[in-house]
């Protein structure tokens, strides 16, 4: 995967029994369900755009990518974010999408 944050990094460097515990309890709350992994990626990458949390959704769009969902998919997240979230925070979801994926039409 690219483009692991340094913060991240540096965390798992400095207390790495905590970044292994991390790792083991994600690695188990993603097998304890029947989810795809591609269904999992949508949800997380939901979640994470619900909750306003920028780095989660660079993060989240990185990972859904690596399981083979397109850039429109993603975007259709945060378009389905905005009658339960608003239209502002929608659009910064969709920003960080975009941030990752590149913008979908070239700006004149």
């Amino acid at each position: 995967m690219s483009k692991i944050p340094k913060r991240f990094l540096e965390f798992s460097k400095n207390f790495a029994e905590v970044a292994e515990a991390y790792d083991t309890l994600g690695d188990a709350v993603h097998a304890a369900g029947p989810l795809t992994t591609r269904e999992r990626a949508l949800v997380k990458l939901g979640i994470s755009v619900g909750a306003r949390l920028e780095g989660a959704v660079h993060s989240h769009v990185r990972k859904a990518l690596a399981t083979g969902l397109r850039k429109d998919q993603l975007r259709h997240v945060a378009l389905l974010a905005l009658p339960t979230i608003g239209f502002p925070s929608m659009m910064a979801a969709l920003s960080w999408i975009d941030d990752v994926v590149g913008s979908k039409r070239k700006r004149r």
